[in-house]
């Protein structure tokens, strides 16, 4: 697990070294993310994208938007905002890659990431 989340912060997976992926996926987070005034299931994220569940007719090769994830964490929501442009559509899901990241953006990501591993280790604590 920390390899998995080192592997996050750095860019690229220590799992697979074998691995095309810059970042590490993440699936365990509760978010969704909002495009305009439409809000979509998120699939997976990592610092350099997300996918997302939706009709892949609704947006194009290229395409770009200002979108938002939206992080369901402990005790509060928390909104990343972000420019991102779709690289890859399939099956009900879209692909996007965000645009350079602002030192912003990143801590609000590590927020995610230290939320989720302090709330996985106080589930271990409980007997």
């Amino acid at each position: 697990m920390l390899n998995a989340l080192i592997g996050s912060l750095k860019g690229k997976s220590v799992n697979d070294a074998t691995s095309r992926r810059r970042h590490s996926r993440r699936t365990s987070d509760r978010c969704v993310t909002m495009i305009g005034d439409n809000m979509f299931p998120v699939v997976d994220w990592s610092i350099g994208g997300v996918q997302i569940l939706c009709d892949e007719r609704r947006f194009g090769i290229g395409d770009s938007a200002e979108i938002a994830l939206k992080f369901q964490l402990r005790d509060d929501i928390l909104d990343v905002p972000n420019v991102a442009h779709v690289v890859r559509k399939n099956k009900g899901r879209v692909a996007f890659e965000f645009e350079p990241l602002t030192k912003d953006i990143r801590d609000r990501f590590q927020m995610v990431v230290d939320d989720f591993m302090t709330a996985q280790f106080a589930e271990s604590q409980q007997v």
